[in-house]
Formats: C-alpha cells, structure tokens, sequence
C-alpha cells in the first residue's frame, strides 16, 4: 500500500519542488500540500477524527511553514498525533539543529538542496515506523486516541463584556462535573481570575516563561490549587512582568498543562498579546465573547478579521458568544453571528448583574448561587462545548434549558 505523504510549506516554490521529489518516490502518494500550521493541524486533527488509517503516514514540513516555528509545529503534531512521522526539511543541517528537531519528535532531517536519495531513503524509514507504531497500536480503523485535554480559549471582543467570569464558571463547570481542570490567566497585564477568587498566590505564569522543559513538578509548583478543585496558573501580580511571556512561552505551558489535565481553559482578555495569539491558535475551541450593543459587536468584528490577517483563526473557527443579552435588545444573537462571520453558541447569557453584584464583589464567584440564571446558561454553555461529563450535563440539564429558552424568545 502507498505511503500517503502531507507536504507543509508556506514557500509555494519550495513546496513545488518538493511535491515533484515526492511524486516520484517509489510507493509513494503525496497529498495536497497544506500552506501553513493551522491548516496542517486542522486537516490532521479533521483525518484522525474519521479513523487513524485516514491519516497520512509521513508529514514532511518545510523549514518556512509559518506562522507557526517549524520546531513548534513538529512538537504540537509530534504530541497530538504520535502515530504520523514528521520529517523537516532545512537548510540547517547542523548537529544543533538536528539534535533540536529529534527533540520536539521529529523522526528525520532533510537538508536543503533537496537531493532525490537523501528524501527517498528518509521518507521510506518513516513511513516503515509509522505503519509499525499503528500495527502495535492495533486500533484497526477506530480512532486514535487524542494525547492530552481539551484547551478553550476565552477572548473578549472589547474590554468589559465578562470574558473572565465566563472562562471561571466554564472551568468550575468542567471541574464539578468530575474533569481535572486548569484555569490559565493570560490577561498579562490585567488579568483579574486572582481577584475574582480572592486569592494571595507567590508564582505566575511569568515563572515559567524561561523554562524550556516543563517538568510535572515544575508545573505543579507554579500552579495554585484552589478550594474547588481548580488548577489555577495566574497573570504576574506585576503587569510588567507579562512581557517576559511571548508566544512560544505560551506554547510550551499550555502545552504541557494539556498533557495534565482534562480540561484548560484559558483567559486570554481583551488584547492581542503574541501568548495569547499563541494560546488562540492552540486551542481546540476558540470562544469569543461579546455583547448585545453595537460597540462591542463592531469590534467582535474587527477582533475576526485580524485574527485571520494574522493566521491566527478563521472566522468560521471561532464561536461567539452572546452575554448580558436582554429582553430589550436590539441585537439578537443571530445577528452577531452574521456580522461576524463565527459560529454562534446556542447558550447566550441573560443581563442579571444583580444575582453577580454581591459575589463578584466579595471575589467568592465560584459561591455564585446555582439559582442564578447567569450561572445557568454559563454552565449550560460548558456542556454543551463538551466540557463536562455526561452525568453532570444531566443534573443540570434544567438550568440550561431555562436559558436557551431565554434565548429563543429573543430571537
């Protein structure tokens, strides 16, 4: 059987090119090539959701595949789906370089300029491993199992539209339900989770930042474990200190809180940072917050199309939410849908700042009544991202109907 080979590259030269090589290698059968990382892990992730044999063996990817590092990319596929090889094609063909690639989980290291015998000979020994690792795999043609949790990001259109209090109650959701849960704050310079929580806490995110390996024991000494349940890994108490933060920082944390827990949500505010760029493009769901008023959804708008500008997420990739919608406004969740070009969550959340006020003022959120309709639909919202287990999607099944009813007789 034909090895199946997916080419990555942004260069459209460099990936002709190399197509042509692929194309005539013996038992070989090179894919469509794919422009850069989020179309690369998005067409695997879309492959292994059908069945592991759907995948193709051999991921050759170019040293320019952007906006993804080449290193990050082979680490996120390498974690993601163990059973594809990788093979990077560089014009550094140092030592260095190759112990680095062997490192992030390539399998192979090809040099620029590309020689015939140098590809087939490396393609050939990966694509062997890759069918050996699925035969001892014995999955057949049921699917791979995915390594390491679900991570939702929560992004906020605009300042002040309840990005925060919608990442916390997704993550108490997630964790009463019975899922190890990690609640990120990437808000760098004003991140308030601490303050939501009423929390003193010594280290941050920021302590990671230099950290090229993190270790379990390192994670665990950054993270703080609240009265809930939570794992919580908070925004530096000193604004400044966000900056030490950048995207590949970011990568390597969520990263590594992934392969530890179930669940990571992570609040990545209302300001494009590279860290929350990085989280944004990671993250298997991408949420968008806004409200009901024309402000906030022009600028939902703008947030979509400058995602897109910087290859960070399609539109069409990203799910808005509507929060303090009324029963006197004007947009309709519907609306903000079509404006913005998104998916649109079912669950919107009702206006009912009063049932919030006395919690939110005594940074006890995660003591919000289980009566409020706020609190409802966000745990509504949580299941039906498939953030919580099955039993617990049931015991608070009322809550949720409650409020997509609400919705409903808005639109």
């Amino acid at each position: 059987m034909p090895s199946r080979i997916l080419p990555a590259g942004a260069d459209p030269d460099a990936v002709r090119s190399l197509v042509t090589l692929l194309s005539q290698l013996p038992d070989a059968e090179p894919q469509p090539p794919v422009v850069d990382s989020t179309q690369l892990v998005d067409t695997l992730a879309r492959l292994a959701a059908e069945s592991v044999e759907e995948l193709p063996e051999v991921v050759v990817v170019h040293e320019r595949v952007g906006p993804v590092p080449a290193l990050d990319l082979i680490r996120e596929v390498a974690l993601r789906f163990p059973a594809v090889g990788v093979i990077l094609v560089t014009s550094d063909a140092s030592p260095g370089l190759f112990a680095a690639a062997m490192d992030a989980g390539a399998r192979g290291l090809v040099a620029l300029p590309l020689s015939y015998e140098e590809l087939a000979g490396r393609v050939q020994a990966v694509a062997q491993w890759s069918t050996g690792v699925r035969r001892h795999l014995g999955h057949g043609t049921d699917v791979l199992p995915g390594v390491g949790g679900t991570v939702v990001t929560v992004s906020g259109a605009k300042g002040g539209v309840g990005t925060t209090l919608a990442a916390i109650q997704l993550a108490l959701a997630a964790q009463a339900s019975g899922r190890p849960t990690a609640l990120v704050d990437l808000d760098l310079q004003t991140g308030d989770i601490a303050s939501y929580l009423d929390i003193q806490f010594r280290r941050s995110v920021a302590d990671l930042a230099s950290i090229t390996d993190i270790s379990p024991r390192v994670l665990a000494d950054a993270v703080f474990r609240h009265d809930t349940g939570l794992a919580l890994l908070l925004a530096p108490a000193e604004g400044e200190r966000g900056e030490e933060v950048g995207d590949r920082a970011a990568r390597q944390i969520v990263r590594a809180l992934r392969s530890r827990y179930e669940v990571v949500v992570v609040d990545c505010g209302a300001q494009l940072s590279g860290a929350g760029a990085a989280a944004v493009e990671m993250a298997d769901t991408a949420l968008l917050v806004t409200t009901p008023d024309v402000i906030a959804v022009r600028a939902a708008k703008r947030t979509v199309r400058m995602w897109d500008r910087l290859q960070i997420r399609k539109a069409e990739e990203t799910t808005a939410v509507v929060n303090r919608l009324a029963r006197s406004a004007e947009i309709q969740p519907a609306l903000v849908g079509r404006i913005t070009g998104t998916a649109l969550a079912r669950t919107a959340v009702p206006a009912n700042f009063k049932e919030l006020q006395a919690v939110v003022d005594a940074g006890r959120v995660h003591e919000l009544d289980s009566r409020s309709t706020v609190k409802q639909a966000l745990w509504a919202l949580a299941a039906e991202l498939g953030l919580v287990k099955a039993a617990a999607e049931g015991a608070h099944r009322g809550g949720g109907r409650g409020a997509v009813g609400f919705r409903r007789r808005k639109e």
